[in-house]
């Protein structure tokens, strides 16, 4: 056994031990080898239950963070997930273990053009990328079933509420950029929202830019 994988069982047991009791969330995080999704110089952290810095500024979550936001969405096979901030691509990959489809929103090319080929090492064909302003969704393919955004926005992003499904979940961190951030839980419930706030986090900052381009990679 190497050391990633006796690294990898620790994290799986430390992720337990902090609450996370879902095995189907726990599994995908276990069959998703997030050393792909780190860069070289962390490679030997990659199971360290922390979150660690990735290029264009950007981060890669901790574990417990996706596992935590992951069981927020109280996912099924059936659901239809846009994720905003495809970033490194790991959460998007962890979300392709437990959902139908997954969308996934870049505003950096080149974050978005790694995490492609990251997804055809891993025969992950049921994640669909797009290069553009993750703010504004994915208008073209909602409702969604469950929305999933990995940068806080300093409100809840009524846009975004707009594009879910009723029965819908959208999963959000909340809060200035450097301030206090919340994870917040929004449902639909025919036109009014049920909100939960829930885990304390910080993020990087969810930016609008409506001029990004807008092609889906193939």
């Amino acid at each position: 056994m190497s050391d990633l994988d006796t690294q990898k069982i620790q994290l799986i047991m430390d992720l337990r031990r902090e609450g996370i009791s879902d095995l189907a969330i726990l599994n995908a995080i276990e069959r998703v080898p997030r050393e792909m999704f780190v860069p070289e110089t962390f490679r030997e952290h990659a199971y360290d239950n922390r979150a660690l810095p990735i290029a264009s500024g950007q981060t890669i979550s901790q574990p417990f963070v996706v596992a935590y936001m992951t069981a927020a969405l109280e996912l099924t096979d059936r659901h239809k997930v846009l994720e905003i901030g495809t970033g490194s691509g790991y959460q998007a990959a962890v979300l392709a273990k437990l959902c139908r489809r997954v969308y996934t929103v870049e505003r950096h090319l080149d974050l978005l053009i790694q995490a492609e080929q990251r997804f055809k090492q891993l025969d992950l064909h049921t994640i669909v990328i797009r290069h553009g302003d993750g703010a504004a969704g994915w208008v073209e393919q909602a409702p969604f079933d469950r929305i999933m955004v990995t940068a806080a926005a300093p409100e809840i992003p009524s846009g975004l509420a707009g594009q879910l499904a009723d029965g819908g979940i959208m999963v959000v961190p909340v809060g200035p950029d450097g301030g206090d951030q919340r994870i917040i839980r929004l449902r639909r419930l025919g036109d009014r929202f049920e909100t939960t706030k829930m885990l304390p986090v910080r993020f990087v900052p969810l930016v609008s830019d409506p001029v990004l381009p807008r092609p889906v990679l193939e």
